[in-house]
């Protein structure tokens, strides 16, 4: 009897009565004269959402004058807030302030309302071509030019329920709303199973559908002064430490190469405590192993870094594995198209 609790659970009603009072116009969206991509979910958190903004990033920051906004999930502040070299990451939160360090050419601010974050970035810098707009799929008062919703390929939406009963924010008659779908952190799918995924999604609404999975680049030190490091080698003993929605994919990867892994796993966005520090000091300290480290990820690795109580024992065999975002199938010169001419000609100058 899932279906009665669905049909009466109040916050599915809530949100269809929202999406619906936007389609008919009874509450305003704004459009903007510039190109405006928005990368989001309908699932509550891990799609990935970062590494295919900074994907998207990649593909036309050389090319064209980007502009990142977010609400800054998380941060110790609220309004409008343009990022500098100088800005503390709980001002704007982990990932805006982990896209700037990456990438300190693009303009990253934060904002709750959107409208107010974009029309504040227009106003200030002219030059900005296009902004792409980081978990804003039911941010509604923005009416995007192109909606981009991602799809855990684990945990698929129509496998799911609307909260309190699952992960959904909405129902996923939201899918409607897209342009543009990818499933992501994908594994081993088979050519039946992405012929049913597609199949399902364009059931919906005729749109691109694509696929893409994380791949792993090689871990790097966090902090100054760390210990040279090559690679993950069989029998290495290696504390994960994270504070992400899932960490499986990541032990996996690091068991791949034969580690013994020891997790501590906090919750997503966690901002780490001096209790924290001194709970990984002491699991990394009853390691038996002269040649033991800690790995993170980068989201966590931007939270560490704003502790000054890490003692140099933890400091000097810190690391991130940082993660990339692959288009499978052979797709991605196709993906990348659909977003090159979408920029292009929609840009102001166009």
């Amino acid at each position: 009897m899932s279906w009665v609790a669905d049909l009466m659970n109040p916050y599915r009603w809530i949100t269809t009565v929202r999406n619906v009072m936007f389609d008919l116009n009874i509450i305003k969206s704004h459009e903007f004269p510039l190109p405006t991509i928005c990368i989001g979910n309908i699932s509550a958190g891990g799609t990935g959402k970062t590494p295919h903004t900074e994907f998207l990033i990649e593909l036309l920051k050389e090319k064209h004058r980007l502009a990142v906004l977010s609400r800054g999930y998380g941060r110790k502040s609220k309004g409008y807030i343009k990022a500098d070299a100088a800005t503390a990451m709980p001002q704007i939160g982990d990932e805006p302030f982990q896209i700037k360090n990456k990438f300190p050419e693009i303009t990253v601010a934060v904002c709750e309302k959107r409208v107010i974050g974009i029309e504040r970035l227009v106003a200030e810098d002219k030059s900005i071509e296009a902004i792409l707009l980081d978990d804003a799929y039911q941010h509604r008062h923005v009416k995007a030019g192109l909606n981009i919703l991602l799809i855990d390929s684990n945990r698929p939406i129509w496998q799911d329920r609307v909260l309190p009963f699952g992960r959904l924010r909405e129902s996923i008659a939201g899918i409607r709303r897209a342009d543009v779908v990818i499933m992501t952190k994908c594994k081993s799918l088979s050519a039946e199973e992405t012929r049913w995924c597609r199949s399902y999604i364009k059931g919906w609404k005729d749109i691109p559908v694509f696929f893409s999975r994380m791949r792993y680049g090689k871990c790097y030190p966090i902090f100054t002064g760390a210990a040279p490091f090559e690679q993950i080698r069989p029998q290495q003993e290696v504390l994960v430490v994270t504070g992400i929605a899932n960490p499986a994919p990541l032990r996996e990867e690091i068991e791949k190469c034969g580690a013994k892994v020891t997790m501590m796993k906090f919750g997503d966005h966690h901002n780490f405590t001096q209790g924290d520090i001194a709970a990984i000091a002491e699991v990394f300290s009853s390691i038996e192993s002269n040649e033991k480290i800690i790995i993170t990820t980068e989201k966590d690795a931007t939270r560490l870094l704003q502790r000054n109580d890490i003692p140099p024992s933890i400091k000097e065999r810190t690391y991130a594995l940082p993660i990339k975002v692959e288009i499978l199938e052979g797709e991605e010169k196709m993906f990348n198209q659909i977003i090159e001419s979408y920029v292009t000609e929609n840009s102001r100058n166009s």
